[in-house]
């Protein structure tokens, strides 16, 4: 986890420390500096030169200092809660981005008008003049690429949106030195300079603004983070089925919701599958900042039995973890006919030792209901396994599956 620190919700899971918001807050003025040392730079050269595109590079950073603002108080008041927002201004982060878009809208705006509209003169260059845009390109770069990596860190669309426009701040840097190097050779470029970088600038806040609406509209989760989610929740053995899960962002946090049918109507048992799956979504999925799971007791339309065979042809095993085969039968409840059957190899049957325990943990992870024994495993491992998940075991005198199959009817599928 990139959290500096851990806390506990109150199922015990991990959840985002705030040490992580002053980090991102602590680059919330890294870049107001950055933007201070930058619009400096345009300002001197601007004044002494007197080119368009220079000057539009100093609206670029004005623009750029109050958005660098903006972010910071965005970055403070995320991370707070009160009683009017119990869930946290965590959004506020992705309004700060959408605010971010509109200023570079208005930055492309200002350079095409300056470009076609100004007039200008002959603009004048020095040595330092060129030197002053290529360290505040190079200052944009360097400072561009530490902050999109923080922000990717603790996925803050507001610091990742503010490097962007860093990103964008090289290229207009660019324009304004090609602009002025012209002029030695007496070639006027200034007004395409200007128009040249409005197109990136254009595609930019584009980004900014289709990526924070799409939060703050309360789009879904991408598709690869729910499919993952919903891997976690149905490997858990205690989940018969999923029946939907969703989720969505708020800032640079992801908040997560599902509703699944539990094997067990044993409330402790319940709680306990909860809190295991919530710590596993935790593990696998960074920024969490919650989990909401709704479960419902079983809703039994089938029952999965499973039975230690002697042979492939159905002979019940007087054994359970040295059983050469297990067979695998799904019964539905209402008429108590068989809906699948199949016949597996044990895949511990050669194991040194444990083996009993191995398998009970096998059947678990093929969600049986039921283990038909010969006789009771009660006080050994292998029960407490199966008891642990909410399986049952039956003892049973047949002598074969088929058996044991054809008296289902005249006996209760459920477990006694």
């Amino acid at each position: 986890m990139p959290w500096d620190e851990v806390l506990r919700d109150s199922y015990g899971a991990e959840v985002p420390s705030r040490r992580c918001g002053l980090k991102v807050e602590r680059w919330g003025w890294y870049s107001i500096v950055v933007n201070i040392v930058l619009g400096s730079i345009s300002l001197a050269v601007a004044l002494a030169s007197g080119s368009l595109a220079v000057e539009a590079e100093l609206i670029h950073n004005l623009v750029d200092l109050l958005s660098a603002i903006a972010v910071l108080i965005g970055l403070k008041l995320a991370m707070r809660r009160s009683r009017a927002f119990p869930y946290g201004l965590y959004k506020i982060e992705n309004v700060i981005a959408v605010v971010l878009a509109l200023m570079v809208f208005v930055t492309a705006a200002e350079i095409t008008r300056d470009a076609l509209l100004e007039s200008s003169g002959s603009a004048q260059v020095a040595p330092w003049m060129l030197a002053g845009l290529a360290l505040a390109a190079a200052i944009s770069l360097v400072f561009s690429h530490y902050q999109l990596r923080v922000g990717k860190d603790s996925n803050s669309p507001a610091l990742m949106a503010s490097a962007r426009e860093y990103r964008v701040h090289i290229y207009t840097s660019g324009a304004a030195f090609a602009a002025l190097a012209a002029q030695i050779v007496a070639v006027p470029i200034d007004r395409l300079a200007a128009v040249a970088i409005v197109v990136a600038i254009a595609k930019t806040g584009w980004d900014l603004l289709s990526d924070s609406m799409r939060v703050l509209l309360d789009a879904s989760l991408d598709a690869e983070t729910l499919q993952r989610i919903r891997q976690i929740i149905l490997a858990d053995p205690q989940v018969a089925e999923l029946k939907w899960v969703t989720g969505h962002n708020a800032g640079r946090f992801r908040f997560v919701e599902a509703s699944v049918i539990l094997r067990t109507a044993d409330l402790a048992r319940a709680d306990t599958t909860m809190v295991h799956i919530e710590q596993r979504i935790r593990e696998a999925i960074p920024y969490i900042e919650r989990v909401l799971i709704h479960p419902e007791p079983p809703r039994r339309e089938f029952l999965r039995y499973a039975a230690p065979l002697a042979d492939a042809e159905g002979t019940l095993s007087e054994h359970f973890g040295e059983a050469p085969f297990f067979a695998l039968v799904t019964v539905r409840v209402s008429d108590r006919t068989i809906a699948m059957q199949q016949i597996m190899p044990n895949p511990f049957r050669e194991q040194q030792s444990g083996k009993g325990i191995r398998v009970a943990e096998w059947l678990v992870e093929q969600k049986v209901d039921v283990v038909l024994v010969k006789e009771s495993l009660h006080g050994k491992g292998p029960a407490y396994v199966l008891a642990n998940t909410g399986a049952t075991m039956r003892i049973t005198q047949a002598a074969s599956l088929g058996e044991f199959l054809s008296k289902l009817r005249e006996v209760s599928p459920w477990p006694e």
